[in-house]
């Protein structure tokens, strides 16, 4: 048994050799990115998120290579993707090894959701929709930007509000599948933009999903000539 596990390891560690020689001939996108999208400095939110990637990055998990991964990922996709609550170093290389660094084939987010199989196909009849029932998808890509989007379930973070929100409304699956997309079209910005991403925290998304409310409620008010009073 130790034997076959020895020559097992072995075998992970000839496959994260090869890995790491085909990473090395990518190019560095890093400065391409930073003529893109210029970034405004480091704040305290970036320098939080910039070490909970950090930490993420020093825990090894046992399907990790045995290289930095996240450096190597980090430079070849010109950002950090492990900003992203939920996004890690193994979603990153998925993302790297099945669509690559450049999404400008896409036209735009949604076209690139919906190539993942995250957007539910619609009956468009003179601009109206019809009808609209979801894909299964086998894409690895949404595969693990699913298992991502779960991650978020405890997360103290703007994704992690914004998924306990969408489990409140939405049934487990296509919570789920909302949330993947959300990622989807994450990735796609930062990989198109190359601007960096910055968690506003829980706390910021409750506060805009209660000012969104109270528009709505003021509106709602408004159509029966009433107005909302503040409780002194």
């Amino acid at each position: 048994m130790v034997e076959g596990y020895d020559f097992y390891q072995r075998q992970m560690e000839a496959c994260d050799e090869e890995l790491q020689k085909y990473l090395a001939v990518l190019p560095d996108r890093r400065k391409e990115s930073a003529a893109v999208g210029a970034d405004p400095g480091p704040t305290r939110t970036k320098q939080r998120r910039r070490s909970k990637a950090e930490r993420k990055g020093k825990t090894r998990r046992k399907n990790q290579p045995g290289f930095d991964l996240q450096a190597e990922l980090h430079r070849t996709f010109g950002v950090d993707l492990t900003r992203i609550d939920g996004i890690d170093i193994m979603t990153g290389q998925v993302i790297l090894s099945e669509v690559g660094p450049d999404l400008s084939d896409f036209p735009d987010e949604d076209h690139f959701a919906s190539w993942l199989e995250l957007a539910p196909r619609r009956n468009i009849t003179g601009g109206k929709v019809i009808s609209q029932k979801s894909r299964e998808s086998r894409n690895r890509v949404a595969n693990a930007l699913r298992l991502a989007a779960e991650s978020l379930s405890r997360s103290d973070s703007y994704l992690g509000a914004r998924y306990r929100r969408l489990r409140g409304r939405k049934e487990g699956k296509k919570a789920v599948k909302a949330m993947a997309r959300h990622l989807a079209c994450l990735v796609y910005r930062l990989l198109t933009k190359g601007q960096d991403y910055v968690d506003r925290g829980a706390a910021y998304f409750e506060k805009k999903r209660t000012e969104r409310e109270m528009i709505g409620l003021q509106r709602k008010a408004a159509e029966y000539g009433m107005r909302l009073v503040p409780v002194a």
